[in-house]
């Protein structure tokens, strides 16, 4: 671990496992104290929370649903009482729920549009709340290769990470000023629970690469997008994808 931000805090959401977790790990090493989002995997989460501390880093977990605006809101207002200031974000709480479209029930449209997309507004909306005070932060997104692709069957969760993208440019230009970063990275085909009944052989075939990724791979370069080395990068989508496209 380094010392380089240890006065910072960075929310990760959906810390629990895969690339949630890495990023965790990623920013702790960094020198960030980690705040750990979960919904449902306390397991998980507090796992993460060992792995930070193993590393010599300091964290802690908290559970909320970032689908409520108004716990989201109270969970951060807390967090920037007690840590005096917020300094990373990362939107990475997300789900998915495939299906044909027009065989979709209107359950699995909502619940991953509310997620990524609206979960997206409920945490950074407050968190910039805090940085606009500070006149600095860095907020990274987590998308998808499926926001910048067709993907059968995946309507709902390609919706919502295109949304994500779009929101996040936006952002990005009205607090451009204000010493404050905004950024998406777009994963593509990575080893996590997401794609565990994929044909993984078939799949390998997709990429140019010729394998999947690395949950790290990708939280290396969330990392980078915090960091001051990428001081100039604002309103970008970053594709981490072993060159799909």
């Amino acid at each position: 671990m380094t010392a380089e931000n240890k006065d910072q805090t960075a929310i990760v959401t959906g810390g629990s496992k895969g690339i949630g977790r890495a990023i965790c790990i990623e920013l702790a090493r960094a020198g960030y104290y980690i705040v750990v989002n979960y919904m449902h995997d306390n397991k998980g989460a507090e796992q993460t929370l060992a792995i930070v501390e193993n590393e010599g880093g300091r964290g802690e977990i908290y559970q909320f649903d970032v689908r409520d605006d108004q716990i989201a809101e109270r969970v951060i207002d807390d967090i920037g009482k007690r840590q005096g200031s917020i300094d990373v974000l990362v939107n990475n709480a997300g789900i998915i729920a495939d299906g044909l479209f027009m065989m979709m029930p209107p359950a699995n449209w909502h619940s991953v549009i509310d997620t990524s997309l609206h979960g997206f507004y409920n945490m950074t909306r407050p968190v910039l709340e805090n940085m606009v005070r500070q006149r600095s932060g860095a907020i990274v997104s987590i998308s998808s290769a499926a926001s910048l692709m067709a993907n059968r069957g995946q309507a709902n969760y390609s919706a919502a990470k295109a949304g994500l993208n779009a929101a996040s440019r936006a952002v990005a230009s009205e607090v451009a000023r204000l010493g404050i970063r905004v950024n998406v990275v777009a994963p593509g085909l990575i080893e996590t629970d997401m794609i565990e009944a994929a044909p993984k052989e078939h799949i390998k075939n997709m990429i140019p690469m010729a394998r999947i990724g690395k949950p790290e791979e990708v939280a290396k370069v969330v990392g980078f997008l915090c960091s001051d080395a990428s001081s100039y990068i604002t309103g970008q989508v970053l594709s981490v994808n072993g060159g799909m496209f």
